[in-house]
This record gives structure tokens, sequence and C-alpha cells, in this order.
């Protein structure tokens, strides 16, 4: 082996090492997070002043270690296939001629480096990094943010020439820290008991608020309970007591020309103050202004602005203009933490026969299956449930007392189940003459 063959696998080896270095700096910042970066800030920890300043910025940073740490790879495996090239040739004793041992070459030198950057670059650093991140952080720190401020605008460059020949959208800051990497994280954290799994589908749902819109969450048109504005404060109390809502649309003539909201607690505060109002004010005298919101509308936007206007409802409108529901902040909340039942919503219950003959039956109950229970067979393509053929025939939503008599039965819809109040049971029994 020459001096200059010498010289060249030194310089080798110490790209590996810079490359390893490199690697375990990306697994330590890439998984570091900024209140950890405050606190040893807070205990003034040398190099946690860069760090603070690294995570505040990190795709600046993370492009920097990448265009580095690919820099010394590659570097390192041209040159080992140099010297590769260079001891066959001499080992031959040929070493003018370059077709004899040029492939030998080549592929001595792709299972070396493999090897080497397998374990010295790609397992054993990120392995290190992960396992002492605070460690690796504060000390690569400083180094990386002078790094970064040499190169200047060359890693921001070769990421606008990567997006521009990459098909789709892509990232104006590189492709580091996705939503894709913190949705992993939060499994492995999940599968290594740092988090429970309740907590890890929270999690996860909160990372696909971005990707909900409020017509997923709200409560559909046909769900929904309103009345018109000139009813009386009495009837309006009626209503949201019978129904168990405690805020409801005001209409002019319909659910598409919704002019306010009625709040039980503002219903009640007026009768509370005048007994008299009850029966001669009008529902329209207490009730709120509506916000509108489109149903494309992210429901992370639609949380954070309603949280602003500090509004608990909202009427949701379709592309023209007509109402495709209202969206409660409750609606939002169950995307994350599930289905909200209070202590009042029953249990689900399956199909009682009752000493008078009365069938209880769920709401949800198949309309095709009702000749198998009651003996009678009802046929409607339209409807699926029992509480929608109820819906259909009443022409609106069925609250616990609505009553409508189909094919000589008379279907009775009773107690509420679930925050959003829908129809639980129903009982059916046979007209009596």
């Amino acid at each position: 082996m020459t001096a200059q063959n010498l010289w060249l696998l030194v310089l080798v080896v110490g790209l590996v090492v810079v490359a390893g270095l490199l690697s375990s700096a990306e697994a330590a910042l890439s998984s570091f997070s900024r209140a950890r970066a405050s606190e040893l800030a807070e205990e003034k920890r040398p190099g946690s002043r860069a760090l603070l300043a690294v995570v505040d910025d990190p795709p600046r940073v993370m492009a920097t270690l990448l265009l580095l740490r690919l820099l010394a790879e590659t570097s390192a495996v041209v040159l080992a296939t140099a010297v590769v090239f260079d001891l066959l040739g001499s080992i031959r004793g040929d070493e003018t001629s370059v077709v004899t041992h040029r492939w030998p070459s080549v592929v001595v030198s792709i299972a070396v480096m493999l090897v080497i950057s397998f374990v010295f670059i790609g397992v054993a650093p990120r392995t290190l990094g992960r396992q002492h991140a605070e460690t690796v952080a504060l000390l690569s720190a400083g180094a990386l943010i002078w790094l970064t401020r040499v190169l200047g605008p060359v890693p921001r460059l070769l990421i606008l020439i990567g997006n521009a020949l990459t098909p789709g959208r892509g990232f104006r800051e590189g492709p580091f820290a996705s939503e894709a990497e913190l949705r992993e994280l939060v499994d492995l954290a999940e599968a290594s008991g740092l988090v429970e799994v309740g907590e890890q589908r929270m999690i996860q749902s909160v990372f696909e608020l971005g990707d909900t819109i409020a017509r997923e969450v709200m409560v559909p048109r046909t769900d929904v309970v309103y009345i018109e504005r000139t009813k009386t404060l009495r009837q309006a109390m009626s209503l949201l007591l019978r129904s168990g809502y405690s805020r409801i649309p005001v209409v002019e003539d319909d659910l598409d020309d919704v002019v306010g909201f009625a709040y039980l607690k503002d219903l009640s505060r007026r009768v509370f103050d005048r007994h008299e109002a009850e029966a001669k004010e009008k529902v329209e005298s207490v009730m709120r202004p509506v916000l509108w919101v489109p149903d494309t509308k992210p429901v992370d936007d639609l949380l954070r602005e309603m949280q602003a206007d500090r509004r608990h409802i909202a009427v949701v409108v379709d592309e023209y203009g007509g109402t495709a529901g209202v969206v409660t902040i409750e609606d939002i909340l169950e995307e994350i933490v599930g289905e909200i039942v209070d202590e009042y919503d029953p249990a689900a219950e399956e199909v009682e026969r009752l000493p008078d003959g009365t069938v209880r039956l769920p709401s949800r109950f198949p309309v095709d299956d009702l000749e198998d229970v009651v003996g009678v067979r009802i046929v409607d393509d339209e409807i699926d449930s029992v509480g929608g053929l109820m819906a259909k025939h009443l022409g609106k939503v069925p609250i616990p007392g609505s009553i409508v008599v189909i094919d000589g039965l008379i279907f009775e819809a009773e107690q509420a189940a679930g925050r959003r109040n829908r129809i639980g049971t129903v009982s059916i029994r046979p007209v009596t003459s």
C-alpha cells in the first residue's frame, strides 16, 4: 500500500466518523422538545442557548445536517473505491489495466461500505443519539448553527431544486419533522408503554382535526330540533326540556332561514325575572345571534374561531347557502375524546315486550325487521331505521312524546339517548278501536 492510499484510507475513516456524528446529532435533535430545551436554558447548561435556537428553527438546521451527512458518506464511498481500485491493481501486478479490476473494485467497495455505513452511520450513532439525546444535542447545537451560517443558502437552494423535481406539492423547508414522523413517535411511545392506549388515540385524533371538516362532525339537518321565532317563551322552554337540548336554532319559516339561537339559560332567567313573560313574550326577544360556517371549514380552525368568539354552537351551510346542520364545541371535542355520554343516558336495549302488548325497541332498529317483531310489514326504500320512519311521517325530528300512526300501529318516541339527544327507544302498539 502506497503512502497516498494510506492517507486516503485515513480520510475514509475520518469521513465515516463525521457521518456517524452527524447521524447521531440528527437522531437526537429530531426528537428533542422545545420544552426540555427551555428547561436546560433556565439551568444555564453549556450549549443550551444554541440548542434553544436550533429547536426554534429545526428545518434550517436539519437541512444542513442532511447535506453534510450525505457529503461525508458519498465522499467516503468514492475514496474507498479509489483505494480498493489501486490495491487490486497492485495485487494483480497490472496497474495500467483498468478493465481487468474495475468491476471487482466496485463490488468490493460497495460490499465493504454498505456494512460500514449500516453499522457505523445508520445503526450505532442513531441508537446513541436517541439514548443520550440531551448530551448529544447540547454538544452538537453550537457547531451546527455555525455550519448553517457558513453554508448560507446552499441547503435551501438544494431543497428548492428537489421540490421542483418532485411530483406534487413539495415542502418549503424540506421533508423534516413531518406529521407522519410525529405520528410514528406517538405510536412508538404507546408501544413502549410511555403513554396509554387511550392517550395515544387522543393524540392521533388531534392530528386528524386539520384533515376533518365541519360537515363530518355536524348534527345533520334531519336531526336538528328548531323553533319558530313567533313561539312564546313557555313553548320554547317546553321544547327545550322535552328534547333535552340547551340550545336550539330559531327560524323564520324553516331551517334555511335561521335567525338566531334560543338558550335555555336565557329563557329561564327571563321567566324567573318576569313570570308573565313566559306567555306574553316571543322567543325572538331573547335569541342570540347566529355564527355561520361553511361545511368545508377545517375543524381545528372552527374550534379556534368558536373559542375566540365565545360561541358554543354554529350553523353549517352548504355550497348553495342552505342549512346543512349545526355544530357545537362538544361535537368537535368528541372527535378527540370519543362519544360523550352523561349519567342520564340509558344503556343500549334490545327488543322488549311489555305485558300490555306494547313492544319497545331501539330507534335504530331496522324497518325491514319489524314484521318479525310486530307482525306488520312496512315497506319504505328511503328509510332504514324506526327513528327515521317516525321522522319522515312527522315531517320533523321526533322528541320524547312524539306519536305517529303508521299502518295501524302507534309509534311513540320515548327517552333520548346520547349527548345529541337522539331518540333512544320507540314503543309500538296496535291502534285500538
